[in-house]
């Protein structure tokens, strides 16, 4: 899994707008910096490390939800929530297949069919949890989820302004 990033000048003393503009930048970041190659379904880690960085980031929303336009945030905490059950769509038969693989080692041959087709059914959900995945990706894009982030952090930093 990957660990989260430390936000740059964060002290205990910074102002909670400012807090939350830097929080969110760079939660933003990590989560735009998995989505390369997250539809490649042989590396199952991509997903699960975009996945983390969007609770990361939804939390953050969360948590500094009263520095924002409420509008505005709602709007773009409801499309951070929208692909984020897009990565748990493609995620959960990552892991399921993931299992199936180690069971099926440790059961044997005499088991193979049966779980053979267990895994036909987990690919087939794989594919469709990929589609799914793939057209939020299209979605954050074309909403311009990444600068409508933006425009949340630079908000708050107004609202931190003397």
């Amino acid at each position: 899994m990957a660990k989260a990033r430390e936000i740059p000048g964060l002290r205990a003393e910074t102002p909670y707008a400012a807090a939350a503009a830097a929080t969110v930048r760079v939660r933003a970041q990590e989560l735009f910096d998995h989505a390369e190659g997250v539809l490649d379904t042989s590396d199952i880690e991509r997903v699960h490390d975009m996945r983390v960085a969007s609770r990361r980031l939804r939390a953050a929303l969360e948590i500094y939800a009263p520095c924002f336009a409420r509008k505005a945030f709602k709007a773009v905490l409801r499309d951070v929530k929208a692909l984020a059950d897009a990565l748990g769509a493609r995620r959960d038969p990552d892991v399921q297949l993931a299992h199936l693989e180690g069971l099926a080692g440790a059961l044997g041959e005499e088991s193979r069919p049966g779980l053979d087709v267990f895994a036909a059914v987990l690919r087939d959900d794989q594919a469709t949890g990929n589609a799914v995945l793939a057209q939020a990706l299209e979605a954050a894009a074309a909403q311009d989820l990444r600068g409508r982030l933006e425009a949340l952090a630079r908000s708050a930093e107004r609202r931190a302004a003397p």
